[in-house]
């Protein structure tokens, strides 16, 4: 029964049936934790043979112990190319973190411009940037941190309004950039549409150096090995449009082997890459090509590549499954939230009735699971309904996670009860 339609009596009730059984929850003494996306511990032991790995010099003859390779080594670039579907000589291997590059080509924009001859960001007055909402906390944290304007752009189910993304770089020079995840989208799952990728690639732009960061941090992360997302070359999209240097293109073995010590790359149109390989030649001599070695050597190819990560799957699928059918059974024909049911990536994005998700959170918090932070979706922390909160499955072993989410099912119906009978009582 939809709560909406209870009587002040039936939702008294209720209350007081909730309020004991979370009572309840509080004497356990649970602490539990699904605030971030990370690895399990199992997901990160599938990785453990690499460090047996004791290879040191590449095909070329080159010493990856030694100094140069700066843009990384052939068979890495070669391997991070096939990963992210980017031809080899658009890519640039760097270090451990995407966030990491992507923090330093909006820096490199700022400070230089995006190409030579264009005038650094820094120079231009307020400079405004997108942000899809729901959308990354730490993709919104790099733009807030230079003090760019950030603009909120509804999600749909197949990517960015794009009706609201043409308008808005249409006529306006100061929108600078765009932050998108195209597929299995943090934290909504949803996967890009070609039109959307088709969309974003044509528009026509006030400025000239507008650019989308492309993080496609879950490219090949999916569920279900045999029901994988495809979405069209973006690069390609680019080009074939007339804007080759728009996109820039990033990803990371983070997520598949070791956070912090896996392998990042770049990938963007041709005179963007000769512009960031001359700009990086005072900043590094090379990155750790030991680990690129390690990485090469570990997966082989694509298909080695994707092997593993049907065995992430094989870890992750029984979580997330875990999870929608608790969410399904405990608030399905209640009608006070939805949620995804995302076939990839890390996360799942839950909503609550309008201003209960900050509510939710504490009452988690309180009883003993962490939940990533509401707000946390929207740029400076403010979700203007406060009412998205993402859940993050992946870290918890199963037992534990069913303990939270059936906690999580309660501190909704609770907040939500308590809601409806105020909203009576007014």
């Amino acid at each position: 029964m939809r709560l909406s339609a209870m009587n002040t009596a039936e939702l008294q009730k209720m209350q007081a049936e909730l309020t004991k059984e979370y009572e309840d929850y509080k004497k356990l003494g649970l602490s539990l934790n699904m605030s971030r996306g990370k690895p399990s511990k199992a997901q990160l032991d599938l990785s453990l043979p690499m460090l047996d790995i004791k290879q040191t010099t590449a095909a070329d003859g080159t010493d990856a112990r030694n100094y140069g390779v700066l843009d990384g080594l052939p068979e890495a670039k070669r391997f991070m190319a096939e990963f992210m579907s980017v031809p080899e000589d658009s890519v640039i291997v760097f270090g451990n973190s995407s966030l990491n590059i992507m923090y330093d080509t909006v820096m490199r924009a700022y400070v230089f411009g995006v190409l030579p001859g264009e005038k650094p960001w820094k120079d231009q007055g307020k400079i405004k940037f997108l942000c899809p909402v729901p959308g990354y906390d730490r993709h919104f944290g790099v733009t807030e941190a230079f003090g760019f304007e950030l603009i909120n752009v509804p999600m749909t189910p197949q990517g960015p309004d794009m009706d609201a993304v043409e308008k808005l770089v249409k006529d306006d020079p100061q929108v600078k950039g765009i932050w998108c995840v195209p597929k299995y989208s943090n934290p909504e799952g949803c996967v890009y549409s070609a039109a959307t990728v088709r969309r974003m690639a044509a528009m026509p732009t006030a400025a000239a150096d507008f650019r989308v960061f492309w993080d496609n941090a879950y490219c090949v992360h999916h569920l279900d090995m045999d029901d994988q997302a495809e979405i069209p070359d973006f690069l390609a999209e680019c080009a074939a449009a007339g804007h080759p240097e728009r996109p820039y293109i990033f990803g990371s073995t983070s997520k598949i082997t070791f956070p912090g010590a896996g392998l990042a790359a770049f990938a963007a149109g041709p005179e963007t890459i000769k512009y960031v390989k001359k700009l990086m030649s005072v900043q590094t001599i090379g990155h750790d090509k030991l680990n690129q070695l390690r990485h090469v050597a570990f997966f082989g190819d694509r298909a080695g590549l994707l092997r593993h990560m049907a065995k992430h799957a094989d870890i992750l699928r029984p979580k997330f499954q875990m999870v929608a059918e608790t969410l399904q059974r405990e608030l399905g024909d209640l009608g006070c939230a939805d949620w995804t049911t995302p076939k990839g990536g890390y996360f799942m994005s839950f909503n609550t009735m309008p201003g209960l998700a900050k509510r939710v959170v504490a009452m988690c918090k309180e009883a003993g699971v962490e939940l990533t932070g509401a707000g946390a979706t929207y740029p400076y922390g403010k979700d203007p309904e406060d009412k998205n909160i993402r859940l993050a499955p992946s870290m918890p072993p199963v037992e534990d996670l069913k303990v939270a989410a059936e906690l999580f099912c309660l501190c909704v119906k609770l907040a939500s009860v308590e809601k409806l009978l105020a909203e009576k009582q007014a």
